[in-house]
């Protein structure tokens, strides 16, 4: 049985004819007894029988009818209780980020805040790449990052950019080569590196820098915290790669621009796509596109042609 052949038989109770029904409910007078025939088959004993010209509800009849008000007033307010909480403007919000992306946005997000905002709850999580759309099962706003080069998110979760953000070559500030604007591959493949472990997306910009210097880079160190790295990079450990806007400067380091290779990742935010029916989730989405927006917005250097 299910809530309309429970409203049906309800209905016959009152009205008295499967006409007056359909009539009720703007159905057809066939599709009226076919859900009281399949209402029938599972129950052991009548629910109606004939009074004259009027089909009436037997004694059953009548008890599963008056159980249907009880029904229909449950899912009355469990419905309710669903739109209450979907348009809840504070309700709970779950955000899990990679590191880098975590150490800028959440300060962001949690500035401010007031008792009517959503109440976050975050999560640093930092995977390889393609485990990223696998988070959303947990949490309801995922930050993640992606290269040109990966395949795309599957067609499971939504994706919002956030940011396409430049990865320059980092390295301490009295190295030879940090009087230059830019560099090239050919002028860094011959020199120590630090690279993330293999399966992060960083590795395909290192192997596009290895495919135009025409030879393998010396990568010496695999850290994957660029907080690590640029500890690392300033005691001269090697050169790595690091996102210009996400990790926070270091007064021993530069960052110079490469030249010859699409060094861009995506920061991108993902979601199941039944998660921004909440208003609270919406606020939140709408909240990390502003933050971004002040993040790219907010460095003096951004143009386009640094980000090609």
């Amino acid at each position: 049985m299910n809530e309309r052949q429970l409203r049906i038989l309800r209905e016959l109770g009152e009205l008295g004819s499967v006409t007056a029904v359909a009539e009720a409910l703007l159905m057809t007078p066939s599709a009226i007894s076919q859900q009281l025939r399949l209402l029938q088959r599972s129950i052991p004993v009548p629910l109606t029988e004939r009074d004259g010209r009027r089909l009436a509800l037997t004694d059953a009849g009548r008890a599963l009818a008056g159980a249907a008000i009880g029904v229909e007033s449950a899912l009355a307010r469990a419905r309710h209780t669903v739109d209450e909480f979907v348009e809840e403007p504070a309700g709970d919000v779950s955000v899990a980020a990679f590191h880098s992306a975590a150490s800028t946005f959440f300060p962001v997000l949690l500035r401010g805040r007031t008792p009517e905002d959503p109440r976050l709850l975050l999560a640093d999580e930092d995977v390889a790449q393609d485990h990223f759309p696998r988070l959303t099962r947990d949490y309801d706003l995922v930050l993640a990052h992606h290269l040109a080069q990966a395949p795309p998110w599957p067609g499971t979760v939504t994706a919002t950019t956030l940011l396409r953000e430049p990865l320059d070559v980092a390295m301490p500030a009295d190295h030879p080569l940090a009087g230059r604007d830019r560099v090239t591959p050919r002028e860094v493949a011959g020199l120590p590196w630090i690279t993330v472990h293999d399966g992060f997306p960083l590795m395909a910009t290192i192997q596009a820098v290895e495919a135009v210097a025409g030879r393998r880079l010396d990568i010496v160190h695999r850290i994957n915290e660029f907080a690590v790295v640029a500890e690392t990079v300033a005691a001269g450990g090697g050169l790595a790669l690091m996102p210009r806007w996400t990790t926070r400067p270091h007064p021993a380091l530069v960052l110079r621009p490469l030249g010859g290779v699409h060094a861009v990742r995506r920061i991108d935010v993902l979601h199941r796509p039944e998660r921004v029916a909440r208003k609270a989730v919406r606020t939140v989405l709408g909240e990390l596109r502003r933050a971004a927006e002040a993040i790219r917005d907010g460095d003096p250097a951004h143009r386009a042609p640094t980000e090609a």
